[in-house]
């Protein structure tokens, strides 16, 4: 246990020295909190003032009031400067909070949280701008589809792989011809047999295919695909509409580059891939800045297209000697995790408000 503290020595000077502290530093005091600090040094129970007139019953009878006064008179003096001191603070706090935590009055009392629109409804409409501006039309068609217009008018032959039950969602029973679309093609079919040439179409909506969901796919989702049939078209003309296309997703500047590939609709046909929009092919060759995005290839696959084959004209009524055209497709949900980092496809389907509020009310 500590021993007490010795008591100064009470005189007229030490007394007046302690008094004038206290008095100093109760003026010096800015908040609350800081006069709270100097009320526990100079008034409290270990305060010298304090200290002093505990010690006065010890003092010789002759010398008792002396002292007394001289400690009582300071003590009274700095309790005194504490209360005002306090009013003058508690004055000023709450001036301050007047100003601060200043409600006006006339604002409305209920408000409602403001939603978000789901960034890939946003992304369709972003879309159909790019390419109305470019002369297209935006056409739809039915999600249940006939087979003739999802597969055999696509030149899809009856053995093809994906016109089994592992591919694709029959209604009914395989026998009815009747589907879940598998691709948004089914729709530049009725463009053909529905519009007089040339026809220039982008079609957007939802396909279904009997995938498992997890990070990267999932069995119902959005396509974006266009036609273009008219005289004299060529590959020039395809590789040019997706570079202008990737340039208005992703930055000025990018482009696309085309690899042979098949597709029963198309002739020739091509895989398109789209050059890295984080690195744009630097991280090639470079093991010092490796790029996440592109594994440092420095492309990313983003859709297929190529130039309608002369029997998908055949089967729309449209001769082939005289006509040409080129189609592409792009996945609206690959489009829309590249465009805004995305990395999992759950984000895209589970309905949370917390993804879609950052996107806001963009259109």
């Amino acid at each position: 246990m500590s021993a007490p503290e010795p008591a100064p020595a009470i005189t007229d000077d030490e007394v007046s020295r302690h008094r004038d502290a206290a008095l100093a530093a109760i003026a010096g005091a800015g908040t609350l909190d800081e006069l709270k600090t100097v009320r526990l040094e100079h008034v409290a129970d270990r305060s010298p003032l304090a200290l002093m007139n505990r010690a006065i019953g010890g003092l010789d009878p002759a010398d008792r009031k002396t002292a007394g006064r001289l400690v009582g008179q300071a003590r009274r003096e700095v309790s005194s400067a504490l209360d005002e001191r306090q009013v003058v603070l508690e004055a000023e706090r709450d001036e301050r909070m007047l100003v601060e935590e200043a409600v006006d009055v006339t604002l409305p009392w209920e408000r409602r949280a403001v939603g978000a629109r789901h960034p890939l409804y946003s992304l369709v409409e972003k879309v159909a701008e790019i390419f109305v501006a470019l002369g297209y039309e935006v056409a739809d068609g039915p999600e249940v589809e006939a087979e003739w217009f999802n597969f055999d008018a696509l030149n899809i032959g009856p053995d093809h792989p994906t016109r089994q039950t592992s591919d694709t969602f029959f209604v009914e029973s395989e026998d009815a011809g009747v589907v879940l679309r598998t691709h948004t093609s089914p729709v530049q079919v009725r463009a053909l047999l529905g519009r007089e040439l040339p026809v220039y179409v982008i079609c957007p909506g939802r396909t279904y295919r009997t995938d498992e969901l997890d990070a990267t796919h999932t069995p119902v989702f959005s396509q974006v695909e266009g036609l273009v049939v008219d005289e004299g078209i060529s590959m020039a003309d395809l590789k040019g509409t997706l570079d202008h296309f990737a340039a208005a997703m992703f930055g000025e500047g990018l482009v696309t580059r085309l690899r042979p590939s098949y597709f029963p609709f198309t002739e020739p046909s091509a895989e398109v891939d789209l050059q890295c929009f984080v690195c744009r092919g630097a991280s090639v060759g470079n093991p010092d800045a490796p790029c996440r995005t592109c594994s440092s290839e420095g492309w990313i696959e983003w859709g297929g297209c190529g130039m309608v084959n002369p029997r998908v004209l055949v089967a729309c009524g449209v001769d082939p000697n005289r006509y040409t055209g080129f189609a592409f497709g792009m996945g609206l949900e690959r489009t829309l995790m590249f465009r805004h980092g995305i990395t999992d496809m759950h984000d895209l389907i589970e309905g949370d408000a917390r993804f879609t509020l950052p996107f806001g009310m963009e259109i």
